[in-house]
């Protein structure tokens, strides 16, 4: 799975940050749901999304700590 195909960045959304596509949901908020134990069926019904958007969401932040360029897709 690419992250790319699920997480986009476009100016009018959030002010620009990370979200899992066609919604407003930040992949920041998606993290730190994980990182308190939330199970990914409740996040994944609470925001309704999907289970690769979480997937992504993770995958995203592995590039970031890797300390590699993570480019975004631009706005459609």
């Amino acid at each position: 799975m690419k992250w790319q195909d699920r997480i986009g960045v476009d100016p009018n959304v959030c002010h620009g940050k990370p979200c899992i596509k066609g919604t407003r949901v930040l992949v920041s908020v998606v993290l730190a749901d994980i990182a308190v134990g939330e199970p990914f069926e409740a996040i994944m019904s609470g925001y309704h999304i999907e289970r690769e958007d979480i997937q992504a969401a993770l995958y995203f932040a592995v590039a970031l700590a890797q300390d590699r360029y993570a480019p975004l897709p631009e706005a459609v």
